[in-house]
């Protein structure tokens, strides 16, 4: 069970992220400054601080929620389940629940969100270290994995950039389409099925000759 100072702690991390997003989002990035965020917050710098270390952390502290999501549907896959068979799985079921990380989510807020991250260009590489981490950890849970193809120590990194850079390619199409063709993402979604479902199977058939 999560303690009394761990909980107030996580509230406070939270209410200093979503105080800063608000701003960001309102004025832009670059013209909001960590002080404008702390005053919001009603924090103080070193405070803020000891929750994110960079102001750019604030945003993109959202997609560390994920680095172990793919290393872990690896790991808790089925005995008669490959890994993209599992990791397919997974990426259909966040487009059925509308997980804004697979961009088929049409709130306004993940939209202006999304627009802020990948259009502010400090936040786009700092997301790119948070995408090499669960690259990592998705080779990492590939290495374990009894069905990989030797030789493990290549065949593991290369299947999880792979895969890595699929799911980001899907996701920032999905997006796209909904923020600048107007798309709701329930009429997207057949389209996103086909779209994810014809992208793994290119990686399946590379794989399967590996």
């Amino acid at each position: 069970m999560t303690g009394l100072r761990e909980r107030k702690k996580e509230r406070t991390r939270q209410a200093i992220s979503e105080a800063a997003i608000a701003l960001f989002l309102e004025h832009g990035f670059d013209q909001v400054s960590v002080a404008d965020v702390a005053a919001a917050a009603e924090v103080s710098k070193p405070t803020l601080f000891s929750y994110f270390p960079s102001k750019e952390d604030l945003v993109v502290h959202r997609f560390a929620d994920h680095q172990e999501q793919a290393a872990e549907v690896v790991r808790g896959r089925g005995a008669d389940e490959t890994v993209l068979d599992a990791l397919r799985r997974d990426f259909l079921d966040g487009l059925a629940r509308r997980d804004p990380v697979t961009g088929l989510n049409d709130h306004p807020q993940v939209l202006a969100f999304t627009a802020l991250v990948y259009g502010t260009p400090s936040l786009a590489a700092r997301v790119g270290a948070y995408v090499a981490r669960a690259e990592q950890s998705l080779a990492d849970a590939l290495r374990e994995a009894p069905d990989l193809p030797e030789p493990r120590d290549l065949t593991a990194p290369v299947l999880a950039a792979q895969v890595t850079a699929t799911q980001r390619v899907l996701a920032l199409h999905n997006w796209r389409r909904i923020h600048h063709d107007g798309r709701s993402a329930d009429d997207l979604h057949p389209d996103a099925v086909a779209d994810a479902t014809r992208a793994f199977d290119l990686l399946t058939g590379g794989y399967a000759e590996a």
